[in-house]
C-alpha cells in the first residue's frame, strides 16, 4: 500500500482544499431557507464521488433533501461495503460564540474550524479520499463499495428508511461502515460496538375542562400537575431501577467479555463527573458508570410544564399538565413494545379524574450492538492499530444513530462505527473542528481497512 500512501501524502493540500470547499456550503437541513444550499451541497457531494472514480453516481430526490449514491462493483466474489455519511449540518447558534464565521473555514493549530468539519463532512470525505487514492494508483478497489450520503441526518432522517427499502437491491452489501463518532483521544482510535436506540414521547394529563381558581376548587380536584409529578415519581425505585412491568424483558445480560474489556479502558469516573460540575453520579445500581451510559436502558424526563409559569403569582389549578420523555433503548428492545408498556403503566396508576394522552415524536429507533468476534471488526482493529500505533479501544455510545438500526432492520447489515473526530471537536457547538493530522491518518487507516475487509 506504499504507493497509495505516497499518493495521499503528495495530495494533502488538495484534499484539504476539497474539505474547505465542502465546508463553505451552509447545508443546514432544518432551515427552510437553505433548501437551495442543500441541493448545491448534494451536487458537490456527487462531484466528489465522481472525481474519486465511483460509478453510477446519482442524486436521488426525496420528499425532503436529496440522497447521493455512488458505487464501484467490479470486484467479483469480493465483499461489498456500504459506506454512509451525511452532508447536512446543525444550525450555528449561538453565532457570537464562534471565533470565525462558521461557513468560512479557518485553519489554526492543526485544526480546521467550520460547521460540519467533524460532523460529518470531514469524516465522509476521508472515505471518499481513500477510495480515490486506491483507484488512482491501482485502478481497482480490493472490495466492492457503495457510498450513500444523505442530507437529513441532523433532523431525523425521515426519508431515509423509505429510500433504503425502495433501493434495497441497489444497496445490497455485506457490511456497513459509518464514521460519525469520535476517537477516544488524539492518537487513540476507538470503535463503537454498541448504540442505544431512542423512543421520544410526549404525555399530557387533562383534568377539568378549564383552568380553575385554586382557592375555590383546590382540595377537591385532582391537580394534573400534581398527578403528573406523582406518576413520574413512580417510574423508578431509589436504586434507579425502572419499575414499568416488562420493561427489561428483552434486555440481555452484559457479556462477560464486554465487562472485562470495559475494565481496561482509561476512564476516569471522577474527572468525568467533575467535567460536568457534579460530585458523583446516580444511576441503576449493580452497573458501572460506563455500563449505565452505554449498555443499560434509560427513562429520562426532558421537560415538565403547565399552569402559570411566568413572573408574578396566579392561584390557578391548571386544566392540563405536560411532560416530554426520552427513553434510550438497548439492543433487543422494540420501541413499539416499549411505548405500549409505558402507556399501559401510566394508565394503570393514574386516577380516573385525569385523562392521559400519549404521543410519539418522529425519529429514534432501535439499539444495536456488534459482537466482538465479528470479522470486519477484527479487520478494523488491525487497520487502526497499524496506522495509529495504538490498539483501538472498543467502546459504547449512549446516544443514537438511527441509520445504524435502519441498516440492521431494512438491509440486515451489521455496522462498523469508526470515528475520527477528537473529543473536543465540538460537533453541534460553536467552533466545531477537525484535527488535520487525524484527518490524514484516518484516511490512511480507511485504505488499510478496505484491503483487510
Amino acid at each position: 500500500m506504499e504507493e497509495i500512501f505516497n499518493y495521499l501524502q503528495a495530495r494533502r493540500s488538495e484534499s484539504i482544499e476539497d474539505l474547505v470547499n465542502y465546508l463553505k456550503i451552509p447545508s443546514i437541513s432544518s432551515d427552510p431557507e437553505k433548501k437551495q444550499d442543500m441541493v448545491s451541497c448534494a451536487e458537490y457531494t456527487a462531484q466528489l464521488l465522481k472525481d474519486a472514480g465511483l460509478q453510477d453516481v446519482k442524486v436521488h430526490s426525496t420528499k425532503g433533501h436529496p440522497i447521493v449514491v455512488g458505487s464501484w462493483r467490479n470486484a467479483p466474489n469480493k465483499p461489498t461495503v456500504l459506506i454512509y455519511g451525511h452532508y447536512d449540518v446543525q444550525p450555528v447558534d449561538p453565532l457570537p460564540l464562534w471565533t470565525n464565521p462558521p461557513f468560512s473555514p479557518h485553519i489554526d493549530n492543526n485544526r480546521i474550524y467550520a460547521r460540519g468539519s467533524a460532523d460529518d463532512k470531514g469524516q465522509i470525505l476521508m472515505h471518499i479520499q481513500a477510495i480515490k487514492a486506491i483507484l488512482a494508483t491501482k485502478g481497482e478497489l480490493p472490495v466492492n463499495v457503495c457510498v450513500v450520503v444523505e442530507g437529513e441526518e441532523e433532523f431525523g432522517s425521515a426519508n431515509l428508511p423509505e429510500f433504503l427499502t425502495n433501493h434495497a437491491q441497489e444497496l445490497k452489501a455485506d457490511v456497513a461502515l459509518v464514521s460519525d463518532s469520535s476517537m477516544w483521544a488524539e492518537g487513540i482510535p476507538a470503535i463503537t460496538t454498541s448504540l442505544r436506540g431512542l423512543l421520544f414521547l410526549e404525555m399530557t394529563l387533562t383534568g377539568p375542562n378549564r383552568d380553575l381558581h385554586s382557592g375555590t376548587f383546590g382540595g377537591a380536584i385532582a391537580n394534573p400537575l400534581e398527578m403528573l409529578s406523582r406518576a413520574l415519581a413512580r417510574v423508578k425505585d431509589d436504586d434507579g431501577k425502572i419499575l414499568i412491568p416488562g420493561f427489561y424483558d428483552s434486555v440481555n445480560p452484559i457479556p462477560t467479555a464486554v465487562r472485562e474489556q470495559h475494565q481496561t479502558l482509561p476512564f476516569d469516573k471522577k474527572a468525568y463527573f467533575s467535567s460536568i460540575g457534579i460530585n458523583e453520579g446516580w444511576g441503576e445500581s449493580g452497573y458501572t458508570t460506563l455500563e449505565q451510559l452505554w449498555l443499560r436502558p434509560t427513562f429520562e424526563i426532558n421537560g415538565i410544564w403547565g399552569g402559570f409559569i411566568t413572573p408574578g403569582a396566579k392561584t390557578v389549578l391548571p386544566s392540563k399538565a405536560h411532560a416530554k420523555l426520552s427513553l434510550r433503548l438497548v439492543d433487543g428492545q422494540n420501541p413499539d413494545n416499549i411505548e405500549k408498556l409505558v402507556t399501559d403503566f401510566f394508565k394503570e396508576i393514574l386516577p380516573k379524574s385525569v385523562t392521559l394522552t400519549m404521543s410519539r415524536v418522529t425519529g429514534g429507533g432501535r439499539g444495536v450492538s456488534v459482537p466482538y468476534n465479528f470479522p470486519p471488526l477484527i479487520a478494523a482493529k488491525k487497520a487502526l492499530a497499524e496506522t495509529f500505533n495504538h490498539e483501538p479501544l472498543l467502546v459504547g455510545e449512549g446516544a443514537s444513530i438511527p441509520v445504524v438500526a435502519d441498516f440492521k432492520t431494512v438491509l440486515n447489515l451489521n455496522t462498523l462505527l469508526i470515528g475520527f473526530a477528537l473529543p473536543d471537536a465540538c460537533p453541534h457547538s460553536p467552533n466545531e473542528n477537525m484535527h488535520i493530522p487525524t484527518f490524514h491518518n484516518g484516511t490512511q487507516s480507511l485504505v488499510r481497512l478496505l484491503y483487510y475487509l
